[in-house]
């Protein structure tokens, strides 16, 4: 599901202010400027209390330990050289290192044109931080990097399990009725679906955990794959 929102208004230095299939809408005032320096859910204070670190940079960033907390969550685990890449290749990102032990807990980065839209990817916490609001403080900062630079059109990915998280700051699922679509190379897949039926356990299985698991979930719906669970799709 995509979740999508537009801002309506210009603060006044006359910059766009902004705020990813899941778009997040920042909703504003066309009588009142819309301001960015607004009050987090937890102050970054509170989080240096706590022992959070906020990083904006990934020049701290361990790419081994941020896969770690990929995994966790229940992303395929990715070659750390094309992280690199993907993470030189990103408009804006926000990250929470643990004090105690310097690794990455909560993660999320935005791509797009750096004028007019932006899409939100990877917005993870590590399973033992998750329920002390890391997510909400990361997605929080992360739209205020992009208003600042006046993206007015900011949208995300989302399962349906996790709407709930993302429409109380601004984003709206299928807005006016649009809907998101992926490009799917059925060619290949009808492929890795003979690989299946055979037993063949190769390149067939590496490439479709590329997908994620919901992903996955809607491949094996399409074909009906009997018998094939998802733990056997991941299999590597």
């Amino acid at each position: 599901m995509i979740l999508r929102g537009t801002i309506s208004a210009l603060h006044s230095s006359s910059a766009a202010l902004l705020r990813p299939k899941t778009t997040v809408a920042a909703v504003s005032s066309q009588s009142q400027p819309f301001s960015f320096n607004k009050s987090y859910s937890i102050s970054d204070k509170d989080l240096n209390s706590r022992g959070f670190i906020l990083r904006r940079t990934p020049s701290d960033l361990n790419l081994d330990n941020l896969n770690k907390v990929f995994v966790a969550v229940g992303f395929p685990k990715r070659d750390t050289d094309k992280i690199r890449i993907a993470l030189e290749n990103t408009d804006a990102l926000l990250w929470i290192e643990y004090e105690k032990t310097q690794r990455p807990v909560a993660f999320a980065r935005a791509t797009g044109d750096g004028v007019f839209n932006a899409i939100i990817w990877d917005v993870v916490v590590d399973p033992s931080f998750q329920g002390f609001g890391l997510g909400k403080a990361v997605m929080e900062r992360l739209i205020d990097q992009l208003l600042e630079k006046g993206i007015t059109n900011i949208a995300l990915y989302s399962e349906p399990r996790v709407l709930g998280f993302y429409k109380p700051m601004g984003f709206v699922a299928d807005p006016d009725g649009i809907r998101g679509m992926s490009y799917w190379n059925w060619g290949k897949i009808r492929v890795l679906e003979k690989k299946i039926e055979v037993g063949e356990e190769g390149e067939g299985y590496t490439w479709l955990s590329g997908f994620g698991e919901g992903m996955a979930r809607a491949v094996a719906r399409e074909f009906a794959w009997v018998g094939v669970t998802i733990s056997t799709l991941f299999k590597m």
